[in-house]
C-alpha cells in the first residue's frame, strides 16, 4: 500500500478524497532547506509504520508555489494534517519524532477501533471464530456498545450463550438500538435451542433423586455440550463445596475439564477457578 505520493495541482483532490479514509500529511518542502529534507525522512518513516492510517502527501514548494500559497505557508518546513478533507493539526518548523507522534495520537483510530473494523469485516464474511479473538483484544481496552455488541454477536454465532447474555445485559438503556434488539432475540433462540429434552429429562430425575451424582455428572455434561456453561459448573461446585471428592474425585475432575475447555482467558472459567482454589487452599 501506497504511503508516500507526490502531491501536485493534478493529484490534490485524489489526497483530499484520501483524507476522508486516513490521515494524510502535508509536509510542505523544498531542495534548499535541509531541515524540511529531515522532516521528510521522519514523516516517512511514521508512515511506513502506520501503513494504510497515515499517507504522506510531500509538497515540493519549488514546483508547486501555487499549493503552498493556497494552503498560506510562510516558512519551510511545515506540516498539515488532513482529515475528511480539511486540515486538523500541524506545526512549522522541525519536531522531533516524539513530539510528532503525540500530535499523531490524537488523530489514528486507537488500536480497539482498529481491531473493531477488522472484527466486523470478518463478521461480514461468516469467520465469526477470528472476530471474536479480536473482539475480546478491543473489548479488553474499551468496553462501550459499539464493542460490546459486535462481541456478543459473536459469542452467539460461535455458542458462548452465557457470555453473550453477560455482555447484553451490560449495554446501557441508551445503547439499547435495533442491533441490541436483534441480538436479544437471537440469545432468546439459543437459549431455546439450548433447552433440549435431554437436559430438561436429567433436571427432572435429579429433582427426584438429588443424591444421584451420575446424574448430576451427566447433568452437567449436557449443559456443557449445550454451552450453557454457568450452570454446569454451578451444578458441579455447589457438590464440590459440600464434598470435595465427591464421587471419587470424578466430580472435580469434570469440573477442571470444564474449565481447561473454557480455556484460561475466560472469564466465567477464572471466576470458578479462584472458587475452586479457595476449597483447596
Amino acid at each position: 500500500m501506497e504511503t508516500r505520493i507526490e502531491l501536485t495541482r493534478d493529484n490534490i483532490q485524489q489526497v483530499v478524497e484520501a483524507s476522508k479514509q486516513q490521515l494524510v500529511a502535508l509536509v510542505f518542502w523544498a531542495q534548499q532547506s535541509p531541515e524540511s529534507l529531515g522532516l521528510l525522512g521522519t514523516m516517512e518513516a511514521l508512515a511506513s509504520r502506520y501503513q494504510g492510517q497515515l499517507l504522506l502527501a510531500a509538497v515540493n514548494c519549488e514546483t508547486e508555489m501555487e499549493i503552498a500559497s493556497y494552503f498560506q505557508i510562510q516558512s519551510l518546513p511545515t506540516t498539515l494534517f488532513l482529515s475528511q478533507g480539511q486540515p486538523v493539526d500541524g506545526f512549522a518548523g522541525v519536531q522531533d519524532e516524539s513530539q510528532i507522534q503525540a500530535m499523531l495520537d490524537k488523530h489514528l483510530p486507537a488500536a480497539w477501533e482498529l481491531q473493531l473494523a477488522d472484527a466486523r469485516e470478518l463478521l461480514a464474511g461468516g469467520d465469526a471464530a477470528a472476530a471474536l479473538v479480536l473482539l475480546k483484544e478491543a473489548y479488553g481496552e474499551h468496553n462501550g456498545a459499539e464493542v460490546a455488541l459486535p462481541y456478543a454477536d459473536a459469542c452467539l454465532l460461535t455458542g458462548d450463550i452465557t457470555a453473550a447474555k453477560s455482555l447484553l445485559a451490560s449495554i446501557k438503556l441508551e445503547d439499547q438500538d435495533a442491533y441490541y434488539a436483534s441480538l436479544q432475540a437471537k440469545l432468546k433462540l439459543a437459549e431455546e435451542a439450548a433447552d433440549t429434552p435431554e437436559i430438561r429429562s436429567l433436571q427432572q430425575a435429579l429433582e427426584t433423586a438429588p443424591g444421584d451424582l451420575s446424574l448430576l455428572g451427566k447433568l452437567a455434561t449436557a449443559l456443557h455440550q449445550a454451552h450453557r456453561d454457568e450452570e454446569a459448573l454451578e451444578l458441579l461446585f455447589a457438590q464440590l463445596q459440600q464434598d470435595l471428592n465427591a464421587g471419587n474425585g470424578e466430580l472435580k475432575q469434570q469440573f477442571l475439564t470444564i474449565l481447561s475447555a473454557l480455556g484460561q482467558g475466560n472469564a466465567l472459567a477464572s471466576g470458578y477457578r479462584r472458587k475452586l482454589y479457595s476449597l483447596l487452599y
